[in-house]
């Protein structure tokens, strides 16, 4: 009797929606991992972010871990998660566009009849077993938080306005990048759903497990959640990858030398990583297909109608369907290797590993070094000492790289200041040169003085200083004087303030003197008598010589 053992088989779908500019999700469907990240950080920083870890993990795809013990696997997903933090904080530090860029991840691998999952975000890991939905995973958000300590209800998080917000993340930021990992064992007909937040923050899970439990076909069931997803007004890209564990003899396990791929299904690659699918052939060391688009619900009679008239997508060969299809290099010798091309639909595209690898470590991916060894193999396990050692190099290249940035850039800030203390010194000296050649009058003690500078303070220090001063008093000035010396008289030089001051000193004097009329010289008695003295005089016959009367007018 053959012995039988579980195997993964999956596929997934991911979609722009209707409301982002570009998809920033990234997803992976494997026979060995299968994998979602929501990448964050505007236009180009998401798509790379998610990118970046995709292609990290999907290393494990080659299926190494098969043949390794539960605690290396879980060591094995720990690390590349932590090195796809490392590479996204590294290419962040690079590149200023990506500053601020970060990724959730959620990833399930199946190895010798167990599932090992890892989380970190608020994407989602769903576990459908014996009809019954669990939800293998805790949400690294705000509103969760807010939910685990009572302060609001589930319902309430939906509308919550911080729902978007995560607590946990990889990326460019200081937080813990360290996932969750739990392991448990692996039952025939277990039925794996992971979903970025634009599906899961749309859908019940109500809806999501009468979904799963009763569409049996897997690329019809992923379609109809992402298209039910779209309908319900997600706002946001929306992924989702199922992984059906399926029962295979013991033969199906193993692959042998003429058909190294044997039983295993062509790696899907979607959203944002799908522009990366060459570089991932390279880390897997295997052709790789995108994943199909999405296709929008039909009814049951368009569907029938597309059957008959042999129109389906599924049954038209590749040229047919106006399908991008790479050229397969020499690396690929056994026809298995590259997927049923007839079988693919518009759109897709296929990629193939690179047919020459260099000698010496080089990181292809920009994350886990592609380390080919002297016998031709190639490593991409973290845990491998080569690859290790190329890791060590990788980061010490990078932090050289840094250093030198942060150099030139505290060098660039140096000079910056001292050209910029330097403007200051020169502009200052102009200004203390321009103030000295000014003078102004104005009070010192009640008296008027010259004053060399101008009549301002600046950051509490004084202008101008006092030259000399004069014996006239303030108070003794009329108001519009007094009024002008406290607002301070301008003076181009030294004579012209003297000359103001001579002005009032003058204008001071004449005020303090008293204003007279001045007498005539000399007063010669009247000859000519009044009309009435002459009357008098012609009465009295005599002649007068009284004089007229003298004075000072006041």
């Amino acid at each position: 009797m053959a012995e039988h053992h579980l195997r993964l088989s999956s596929t997934l779908v991911s979609n722009v929606g209707y409301v982002r500019p570009n998809n920033q999700d990234s997803g992976l469907a494997g026979s060995h991992i299968i994998a979602v990240a929501d990448g964050m950080g505007g236009h180009a920083g998401g798509d790379t972010a998610s990118t970046i870890a995709i292609r990290t993990l999907s290393h494990l795809e080659r299926g190494r871990q098969h043949h390794e013990n539960i605690d290396s696997v879980v060591e094995t997903l720990e690390k590349s998660i932590l090195a796809a933090h490392d590479a996204i904080v590294g290419n962040a530090k690079k590149e200023r566009q990506l500053s601020g860029m970060g990724t959730t991840v959620d990833a399930v691998c199946l190895v010798r009849g167990y599932w090992v999952l890892a989380h970190i975000g608020d994407s989602r890991a769903y576990l459908l077993r014996e009809g019954q939905l669990i939800r293998a995973t805790k949400d690294h958000s705000y509103v969760q938080h807010l939910i685990d300590t009572g302060r609001i209800t589930p319902i309430e998080a939906k509308n919550h306005p911080q729902r978007n917000v995560v607590m946990r993340v990889l990326g460019d930021f200081d937080i813990d990048p360290h996932p969750d990992i739990s392991v448990r064992l692996a039952h025939p007909g277990d039925r794996w759903l992971l979903c970025s937040d634009g599906l899961s923050g749309s859908l019940e899970d109500d809806t999501i497990a009468d979904s799963l439990r009763d569409i049996t076909n897997r690329e019809e069931c992923v379609q109809k959640l992402v298209n039910m997803a779209l309908k319900a007004g997600s706002t946001d890209n929306v992924t989702a990858v199922i992984g059906d564990a399926t029962l295979t003899g013991q033969r199906g396990l193993h692959a042998s030398a003429t058909r190294p791929y044997s039983g295993l299904q062509t790696p899907l690659i979607g959203g944002a990583a799908a522009e990366a699918l060459a570089s991932i052939a390279d880390v897997i060391h295997r052709p790789v297909v995108s994943a199909p688009p999405l296709v929008e619900d039909i009814s049951p009679a368009q569907k029938a109608a597309l059957l008959l008239s042999n129109r389906g997508l599924d049954n038209q060969p590749a040229a047919a369907q106006g399908m991008a299809v790479a050229a397969p290099t020499d690396t690929v010798k056994a026809p298995d290797q590259l997927p049923d091309i007839n079988r693919l639909q518009k759109g897709q595209q296929v990629a193939v590993p690179q047919d020459e690898k260099p000698e010496e470590p080089v990181a292809d991916t920009g994350e886990i070094p592609i380390v080919t060894k002297r016998d031709g193999s190639v490593a991409t396990d973290p845990s491998n000492p080569i690859v290790t050692a190329a890791i060590s190099k990788q980061r010490e290249a990078v932090d050289r790289d840094l250093h030198r940035r942060r150099h030139h850039e505290r060098v660039h800030i140096l000079v910056g200041i001292l050209l910029f203390l330097a403007a200051i010194g020169i502009l200052g000296a102009v200004a203390a040169h321009w103030t000295q050649s000014q003078y102004y009058l104005s009070e010192s003690d009640g008296y008027v003085a010259i004053y060399q500078g101008v009549p301002t303070n600046l950051f509490g220090m004084r202008l101008s200083h006092e030259v000399d001063r004069s014996r006239v008093a303030v108070s003794s000035l009329p108001a519009n004087w007094r009024q002008q010396l406290a607002n301070g008289i301008g003076a181009d030089s030294y004579q012209e303030a003297r000359q103001h001051l001579t002005t009032i000193e003058e204008q001071s004097r004449q005020a303090s003197q008293p204003t007279t009329v001045p007498a005539p010289s000399s007063l010669q008695p009247s000859t000519t008598p009044l009309p009435a003295q002459q009357d008098r005089t012609q009465d009295l016959g005599q002649t007068s010589t009284q004089p007229a009367a003298t004075g000072v007018a006041k």
